[in-house]
């Protein structure tokens, strides 16, 4: 089975608030109809849920009480989105089902303390495919925070143990340097977590190649830690996550697991 992270920056247009990129999920969606494997899909908030979540302090916790409305809104609107991925999915005949992450799981100061796990298995055991995202939750310390897609990524690439985790991004992989700043900038193929580990010492330079690099490579190398290899590729290139998915060649990133 899989665990597919499709970032905010590709499902989303994070210049313009509450901007879905319809036709490039409807492509997704039509590859992983097409596929036919066992996926937990988790989508980012993009252009949706970070300038509410922004602008009402939700990541630092309670500490007025306007951000009762900010924490509301924001999980309205990131749910709509959530709507919107469905919404494609269905189109394309994957049965796709929605799994809210603040119904599901508690956060300590950011961290996760609590989460249901069995609500994914037994979707998945009846051929669903769950689909979670990155959303507020309730968090034990801070009152309530964010729960972001990678957090999620990380926990349950931790527990289910897939062939692969996947990150569709807004580029072909990972390069040395940042290829919209540096047109020198090697493409990386094949990386491990110590390479990555280089690659961090330079985390300014990577910031905006997905719109958060250095925050993707340490969600990678905690994936790495726990022997599972993870693909970055280009969502907005046709039949790049269908190959993927089906383990034929195309440009992309492998960034392997870490040997036991």
């Amino acid at each position: 089975m899989f665990i597919l992270k499709l970032g905010g920056s590709v499902i989303t247009d994070k210049t313009k608030e509450c901007t879905f990129k319809k036709q490039v999920m409807d492509n997704l969606a039509k590859e992983i109809n097409k596929a036919n494997k066992q996926i937990i899909i988790i989508h980012g908030a993009g252009s949706f849920g970070h300038i509410h979540a922004k602008k009402y302090d939700l990541k630092k916790g309670y500490n007025r009480y306007e951000q009762l409305y900010g924490f509301a809104i924001t999980h309205q609107i990131v749910q709509s989105l959530n709507l919107m991925v469905l919404n494609s999915l269905h189109n394309y005949n994957v049965n796709a089902v929605s799994i809210s992450p603040h119904s599901i799981l508690k956060l300590d100061n950011h961290e996760l303390a609590t989460m249901n796990y069995k609500i994914f298995k037994d979707f998945l055991k009846l051929k669903f495919i769950p689909v979670t995202f990155g959303d507020v939750v309730l968090d034990n310390f801070l009152s309530f925070s964010i729960c972001s897609g990678d957090l999620l990524s990380i926990a349950l690439a931790k527990h289910f143990k897939p062939d692969k985790v996947i990150f569709a991004i807004d580029e072909d992989g990972i390069y040395s340097s940042n290829p919209k700043i540096n047109k020198n900038a090697n493409f990386l193929e094949s990386i491990n977590s110590a390479q990555l580990d280089r690659l961090t010492t330079s985390a300014d330079d990577h910031t905006d190649v997905t719109g958060g690099m250095s925050g993707k490579i340490s969600t990678i190398k905690k994936i790495s830690k726990l022997g599972i290899d993870t693909i970055l590729l280009n969502g907005n290139k046709p039949d790049r996550l269908y190959k993927v998915l089906i383990d034929q060649d195309v440009k992309c990133t492998t960034v392997n697991g870490d040997k036991k």
